[in-house]
């Protein structure tokens, strides 16, 4: 079994309720979904064109593609719509610690540090995220 690797991403109002933020690692960009009870995560690139998965519309545990209205399962990575592909995305493990979102990066390919991870936050929002760490 591969050992966890948690990094902190944000403080969890920085995302609001029912919405997708992305950040980068290395190459890789995650979109980070608020669904009110807890936070999921998958890889922020629709298989089909490549839409940005995090400015899409939530609906249930899924999110839809702002391009093509492809569907993803937020939980699993899984394409829902349309049902004849069998596509998946790589969905990472979250967890809430005193009010900040963390995700396991340990399914990546990577040597970045904490501090070199680039997220799609207001500078307001990244502020918040060095005084947490």
């Amino acid at each position: 079994m591969k050992q966890q690797k948690w990094i902190r991403i944000t403080n969890c109002e920085n995302i609001p309720l029912r919405e997708g933020r992305s950040l980068k690692i290395g190459e890789c960009e995650i979109g980070v979904f608020n669904l009110g009870d807890r936070f999921l995560a998958i890889e922020n690139r629709c298989p089909h064109q490549g839409g940005p998965l995090a400015d899409g519309i939530i609906s249930g545990t899924a999110v839809v593609c702002p391009l093509h209205a492809w569907k993803i399962d937020l939980e699993s990575g899984a394409v829902l719509k349309p049902s004849d592909t069998t596509n998946w995305l790589h969905a990472f493990e979250t967890r809430i610690e005193d009010g900040i979102v963390l995700l396991d990066i340990s399914g990546l390919e990577t040597t970045r540090s904490e501090e070199e991870i680039s997220c799609s936050l207001t500078p307001q929002d990244l502020e918040t995220q060095k005084t947490a760490t």
